[in-house]
């Protein structure tokens, strides 16, 4: 089931991307990244520090350097998602199966949701319920763009999964959220950024200040 999208100029706001790499001149691909996105989707508008964290959900012995970037576009979330996986590309990332596979998650309903905050409260449930009997495990790459939040957009359908399912449970995604939005609301979890931290249980090292970001 395909869903339609309508946006206004709010949509253009509070759009927040995780960059990370562990493989080649790390820190060289999260600038050609940067550079690429707002060559090809919009304008960053602010940016985070540099984050190294251990990897999450395998081992490997090159730590992760994460960034946060919020950015302002007029695209849509799918024309969006398209355009940072053929940045992905570009830049030596190959994805193995689809999406969902290589996120290791799946989603338990049958049909696809594009809701706005409190429609749609089935979802939420979906959302939650994660199936890694099939799922492909994590792997080191070059570049990794995830979109983490769309606004307060919740969108569930066959090709994204927004806001991201797993980024309360990852302290390398909050620690550079939270430096530049510690007041953004979750749409589903209905907590701020800085709340989602506190409360975070992930035990994985995320250190800051090693590395100076560029803009």
């Amino acid at each position: 089931m395909t869903g339609l999208f309508f946006f206004d100029i709010c949509d253009m706001r509070d759009i927040f991307l995780l960059l990370g790499s562990n493989r080649g001149d790390r820190l060289k691909m999260l600038e050609q990244a940067k550079t690429m996105i707002a060559e090809n989707c919009g304008s960053i508008i602010r940016i985070s520090s540099l984050y190294e964290s251990e990897p999450w959900g395998f081992t490997d012995d090159t730590p992760f350097i994460n960034q946060v970037v919020e950015l302002e576009t007029a695209m849509n979330p799918e024309e969006l998602m398209e355009q940072l996986m053929a940045i992905e590309t570009k830049l030596g990332r190959f994805r193995i199966g689809n999406w969902k596979q290589e996120a290791g998650c799946r989603m338990q309903d049958a049909g696809s949701c594009i809701s706005e905050p409190g429609e749609h409260e089935s979802c939420i449930g979906s959302v939650a319920t994660i199936n890694r009997e099939h799922s492909k495990p994590y792997s080191s790459r070059t570049i990794d763009i995830d979109i983490l939040f769309f606004g307060q957009k919740m969108i569930f359908t066959e090709k994204l999964m927004i806001p991201h399912p797993r980024l309360h449970e990852r302290r390398f995604t909050l620690e550079p959220m939270n430096e530049i939005a510690p007041g953004f609301i979750h749409p589903i979890l209905k907590k701020n950024i800085n709340t989602l931290l506190e409360n975070c249980t992930d035990q994985h090292k995320v250190s800051s200040g090693v590395f100076r970001a560029k803009g």
